[in-house]
């Protein structure tokens, strides 16, 4: 019989879908009484060497003692957990809260006695490593801040479980048994071995899915037409290398194939494995086609059916089980409604997608969650690259459709070490976590260019997006912060992307532009000084220069260490195939290859038959049917685009044989844009290959104990708490933040007294929430010199305003001058922890002139946080002004960063206004919110998104 304790309430939030070592997924749960079946059947099916390991003594079976302790949890003191694959376990782990003396404990003892066991079949996918993560958040959550676990000298792989995790432990030897004892409590090392181990695993399931040896698609047509039987020829044509399968119930018994295709009535007759499926069959007949492939092995799936969640309510749960059903069988999901993958790699050639043709091979990795920007964007690849070597064309291609599964996330760990991929072009029409893909994409653009082009923050119907109280333009400023190339619009994405697949990254903002245009020379240079680049004079050629002198003019400027970039502006010849037009081509390839290391680009206006030329190759691939062009293979810009007049390869050349290619754009915004986003990301790589710290020098100043204590303290009161001002100065101040103190006057004798205490000169201010930081409502009285003064400003703020007890008015004394700023940290449940800096005043706001970073906040990012915002020459001596004390801002930023990141009970800090002076500055105002803070899933176990 239970004890009340078993009965505790089953903790549902433990509950987690996770990715393996391996790529496959398997469930984690709590285990509980209805168990014992599954347990006494898994325990059969491990070997007896395990079982020696896990008791240290033969034991071949469990008895219904064990049977029943081992089901029997209280959630607290006792916790069991299973991995669970197709609802079977293949591993479990536990733990027992022990006391000092080693024997069962209550809190509050805070060590426990943990241990494994994981089946033969699936020991080295990495499950105890997943378990581990669990039950260690499982047990903090419990208050269990150590785990003690024995094991035998010989169980080297459990032994290096514990060792590898990555957290503080001590290790002994006696009575040949090793004991290890750690700390729970995350550390550096420890998270990076979560973020390596989720970065491996879900590198793997993308892998997986990509590189399949074997297809089956589900939902094959019988006769021409549908999406099945276009899929099924798209994969075949392409000349896929591995298995290919038609599958169909409505088959005759007796067809055996279908256009020389192997054809089955069900993934279950396939005889062999099935790497992938690729499901296009109507809503409603998908879950057996999923049982189907589960009970057969089949690793993942691609779903092309529609009906899920961009149909409404009765479709999003249709979508959640199909996740789940999915997930019981350790298979991952692209999809629904998705548009397919292509991988172009010669070892694969899959084009398990609705694009009838697929990209010429490349080193391009492209992901768009929508089918239809994913044409558009397989379209203008091949169009701008028409006839270019693999280079600029396509390495893997996904389209997610609803992302019920696989996101832009696990593909993002995937093309980060995938050597087939230089550049990621993505275009999300939404961020499900944009704390985790920050940090993916920090550690992605630190090694290649990622250039994401974001919808408008409304997330599509079908998408699962957390809440965010962030505006979009935050988001993106943020992304941009983690080396993000973020752009406005697909033409853009495809402009700074073939710049960043053919050219080098550029040192720096200087700029040469030649070409034999003088006035789309003057163009080109009044775009660069827009963007931000820093232009020369434009050399003109004159509409005479012949090829040698572009050659003699481009090699000139490229050896000019005065310059970091080049742009040609060149208009093309008129009539049918100039003689000179190869020659310039040529030209410029020679020229740019004496000096490899500066990018080159080429602005062009379109006369002639330029037009026609660049729209003679429309579709996602080269059409091989098609006849001549009516402009000739050498017309300048046919050749410019591509400079040589190459065929597409059958696979992208290596890296270092590759032909250097030219970009050429017909308007110089564009490649203007394109240069001035290549130069940004260049700047942030170097910065972010010396990345800042946060100054010991800090810590002198700051009581982190202290402010704990006082937080928990106050945090008895209610769980959302707005602190009062004198426990706002008290929090601040135990970490080196100093509140410019104000005296609250509810009378004219009262303000005179306020002002007694701090000393003339005083302030007086109406903190009504309604004037509150607007002196511009003349809610604000300065340098109040004497009681006659006071008086007489107290009475026209009550004449004005109404009585005392409307308009709050404190006194303060005055601070020295400067420029008026607002410091504000926020933890918004998406994106995590925020810090923002501006300066006060309404046409700031009004403007939106504000910066963000994410927090925790180095020395570098303060630095560039006050200088990123446009009214930023205000603190820097504009217009002969007396620059102010900006290394003391930039100490208090990182001081709020630092209380908001080592306590995340504190979810709101507003400093405003700060006074900064010409030396040292004054915090006016300042408020403080405290509550539970939002879960930390990047601090926590790794864990697919839940359904």
């Amino acid at each position: 019989m239970q004890s009340a304790s078993d009965r505790h309430e089953y903790p549902a939030h433990w509950e987690a879908d996770v990715v393996l070592r391996d790529g496959g997924t398997a469930r984690i749960r709590p285990i509980t009484v209805d168990d014992a079946d599954r347990l006494v059947s898994f325990y059969e099916q491990v070997s007896d060497e395990s079982k020696y390991y896990r008791f240290f003594a033969p034991y071949p079976r469990l008895s219904a003692k064990d049977v029943h302790r081992f089901t029997h949890h209280d959630f607290v003191d006792r916790v069991g957990l299973a991995a669970t694959v197709g609802g079977e376990f293949i591993a479990t782990v536990r733990y027992d809260r022990i006391g000092a003396d080693g024997m069962a404990a209550s809190a509050p003892a805070d060590e426990a006695e943990v241990a494994f066991l994981v089946q033969d079949a699936h020991q080295g996918r990495g499950v105890a490593s997943a378990l581990l993560e669990h039950i260690g958040a499982v047990a903090r959550e419990r208050g269990i801040r150590r785990f003690a676990a024995e094991v035998l000298p010989a169980n080297v792989k459990m032994i290096k479980v514990f060792t590898d995790a990555g957290y503080t432990q001590k290790r002994s030897f006696e009575d040949g048994v090793v004991r290890l004892e750690f700390d729970l409590e995350p550390t550096d090392r420890s998270l990076a071995v979560q973020y390596a181990r989720e970065q491996r695993a879900e590198s793997r399931s993308v892998q997986r899915l990509l590189t399949p040896g074997s297809v089956a698609v589900v939902g094959v047509g019988r006769t021409p037409g549908g999406v099945g039987r276009s899929v099924l020829g798209n994969i075949r044509d392409y000349g896929f290398k591995g298995r290919l399968y038609a599958v169909n119930k409505a088959f005759p018994d007796e067809q055996k194939e279908l256009d020389g295709i192997p054809a089955h009535r069900s993934v279950r007759d396939i005889d062999g494995p099935v790497d992938l499926a690729v499901v296009a069959v109507p809503a409603e007949q998908v879950p057996e086609v999923v049982a189907e492939c589960g009970a057969h092995g089949v690793q993942g799936l691609v779903v092309l059916s529609a009906g899920y969640a961009e149909s409404g309510p009765e479709g999003r749960e249709r979508q959640r089980e199909l996740v789940r059903h999915a997930r019981a069988y350790g298979m991952r999901i692209i999809g629904p409604n998705a548009f397919g993958i292509i991988n172009t790699s010669p070892e694969v050639r899959l084009n398990a997608s609705l694009a009838p043709e697929a990209p010429r091979p490349g080193r391009i990795g492209l992901f768009a969650q929508s089918g239809a920007i994913g044409i558009a964007l397989l379209s203008r690849l091949h169009r701008r690259g028409a006839g270019v070597t693999g280079e600029t064309g396509v390495s893997t291609f996904v389209s997610s459709g609803n992302r019920a599964d696989v996101s832009g996330n696990d593909v993002l760990q995937y093309w980060y070490d995938d050597p087939h991929t230089d550049v990621v072009l993505m275009y999300l029409e939404s961020i499900g976590n944009p704390r985790k893909f920050t940090r993916l994409a920090r550690r992605t653009a630190a090694a290649k260019p990622l250039v994401v082009v974001q919808g408008a923050g409304t997330a599509p119907q079908g998408h699962a997006v957390r809440a965010t109280r962030l505006p979009h333009t935050t988001v993106s400023a943020l992304l941009r912060q983690a080396g993000v190339i973020r752009v406005d619009t697909i033409t853009e994405l495809v402009d700074t992307g073939l710049l960043l697949a053919r050219q080098p990254l550029p040192t720096g903002p200087k700029v040469a532009i030649l070409g034999n245009s003088e006035s789309l020379g003057l163009l080109t240079y009044d775009a660069c000084v827009a963007e931000g680049l820093r232009p020369s004079t434009p050399l003109d050629l004159t509409t005479a220069a012949a090829p040698e002198d572009f050659h003699a003019a481009l090699a000139r400027a490229l050896a000019d260490d005065s310059c970091d970039a080049v742009i040609v502006t060149a208009i093309p010849a008129v009539g049918e195939g100039s003689a000179g037009d190869a020659a310039l081509a040529e030209a410029l390839r020679s020229a740019a290859e004496q000096v490899p290391g500066k990018p080159v680009l080429v602005v062009h206006v379109e006369l002639g038959g330029l037009a026609e030329a660049l729209s003679a190759a429309t579709s996602t691939a080269p059409q091989a049917a098609a006849g001549p062009p009516t402009i000739r293979a050498d017309h300048p810009f046919r050749a410019l685009d591509r400079l040589r007049a190459t065929p597409a390869p059958a696979e992208p050349p290596a890296a270092e044989t590759r032909d250097r290619l030219i970009p050429a754009y017909p308007a110089a915004e564009r490649a203007v844009r394109a240069l001035a986003d290549a130069v940004q990301y260049a700047q942030w790589r170097r910065e972010a290959a010396e990345p800042g710290k946060v100054p010991e020098s800090l810590d002198a100043a700051i009581d982190e104990k202290g402010a704990a204590d006082l937080i928990d303290g106050l945090l008895t009161r209610g769980q959302g708490l707005t602190l009062g001002s004198e426990e706002t100065c008290e929090l601040l101040g135990t970490y080196g933040i100093q509140v410019h103190r104000a005296l609250p006057a509810t009378s004219a004798d009262a303000a005179v007294q306020a002002a007694a205490t701090l000393g003339y000169p005083v302030a007086l201010k109406a903190t009504a929430p309604h004037l509150r930081h607007r002196a511009d409502l003349g809610g604000v009285r300065l340098d109040l010199a004497d009681e006659e003064q006071l008086r007489r400003a107290y009475a026209e703020l009550t004449e004005l305003f109404g009585a005392p007890d409307e308009l709050r008015p404190v006194v303060q004394g005055m601070a020295p001058r400067g420029v008026d700023t607002v410091i504000r940290a926020v933890i918004d449940p998406a994106a995590g922890a925020v810090l923002s800096f501006g300066l006060a005043g309404a046409a700031s706001q009004l403007l939106g002139d504000t910066a963000h970073r994410l927090i925790p906040v180095t020395d570098r990012e303060a630095a560039t946080l006050v200088r990123s915002i446009r009214t930023a020459p205000l603190l820097f001596g504009w217009r002969g002004s007396t620059p102010v004390d900006t290394p003391a801002l930039e100490e208090l930023l990182l001081r709020v960063s630092r209380l908001v990141d080592d306590h995340p009970e504190v979810v709101a800090v507003t400093l405003e206004p700060v006074v900064v002076a010409p030396r040292g500055l004054s915090v006016l105002g300042a408020s403080v919110r405290l509550a539970p803070p939002p879960a930390r899933d990047d601090l926590g176990p790794r864990t697919l998104p839940s359904y």
